[in-house]
């Protein structure tokens, strides 16, 4: 083996122990046994993965502790299914690798195949709450993206006044969120699923508009000049739209172009011709504030 082979083999060690590491701690941390016991599956491979490259390199290695430490909060935070999928993300280039080994290492072949299934082992624990509601987390950003953005561009042209436009669209928004989160109860209560749960439903639709709001509306309490407010806005709402739709991606296998230019084309285009209506008003009824 050269030094070369060598260097890349404790490399592979390292990741080795240090996801053995993230699957435990995650697999402490969640209450369903299932799930639990699947990551708990995939520590102990990793663990033996790590020590069939031991045997060749004959050094020990420790866990990358900030690698460690950076998937248990991602995890925590945005849901143990994202952060496990966004770690093996980083392994698809490792797949290759390992195959490309094989002719040297004839276990390398088998711990390809076996970090494969780790990724169909993945798919089929997509068990956590945040992403049953999915559907209503979209229906809630979705709906205040595009009716927002085009509120405030409206009346950005139409007010030209940042503290008017500010006071107005939260009072919109926070309105509108609270009737987006009745009609999501109403229309689960009426769908009457057995794994359906309206007030959840409603909770989760109801948190992601008025969170939409917020971000597109607190550039309006920051900045003085209305169409700097309505320029960072638009680069807000773009920014959420492009942030829910990676997750999305890494956590439900979703393609991410597709649905990122979908919501923007629509967001922006609503945004345009509420920013028109906003000038015609301003002209034809000359409003001046």
């Amino acid at each position: 083996m050269n030094s070369e082979t060598r260097a890349y083999l404790l490399t592979l060690q390292k990741n080795e122990i240090t996801e053995h590491h993230i699957y435990k701690r995650l697999a402490r941390r969640i209450k369903s046994e299932h799930n639990a016991g699947v990551l708990n599956r995939i520590a102990d491979e990793e663990l033996r993965h790590c020590r069939i490259w031991e045997e060749h390199t004959g050094t020990k290695v420790s866990a990358d502790r900030f690698k460690v430490w950076l998937y248990t909060i991602i995890s925590l935070v945005f849901g143990f299914t994202f952060g496990v999928k966004l770690m093996e993300r980083g392994e698809e280039g490792a797949q290759t690798n390992y195959q490309l080994l094989a002719e040297e290492f004839p276990e390398a072949a088998q711990i390809a195949q076996e970090e494969k299934e780790h990724e169909e082992q993945l798919l089929e624990m997509l068990d956590e709450e945040r992403l049953r509601y999915t559907g209503s987390i979209v229906l809630g950003m979705n709906d205040a993206l595009v009716e927002l953005t085009g509120v405030l561009a409206g009346l950005t042209l139409a007010l030209q006044n940042t503290d008017l436009i500010a006071l107005t669209g939260l009072i919109t928004g926070i309105s509108a969120s609270l009737s987006m989160a009745s009609s999501e109860y109403l229309s689960m209560k009426a769908d009457a699923a057995e794994d359906s749960h309206p007030l959840k439903g409603a909770f989760y639709t109801g948190c992601a508009y008025i969170g939409t709001v917020v971000v597109l509306v607190l550039p309006f309490f920051i900045f003085s000049h209305y169409a700097l407010c309505m320029g960072v806005t638009l680069v807000m709402a773009l920014l959420v739209i492009a942030g829910f739709n990676y997750y999305i991606s890494v956590a439900q296998g979703l393609p991410f172009g597709q649905r990122f230019r979908e919501m923007a084309v629509l967001s922006m285009g609503v945004a345009g011709i509420s920013f028109l209506i906003g000038y015609l008003v301003r002209a034809f009824m000359g409003v001046e504030i």
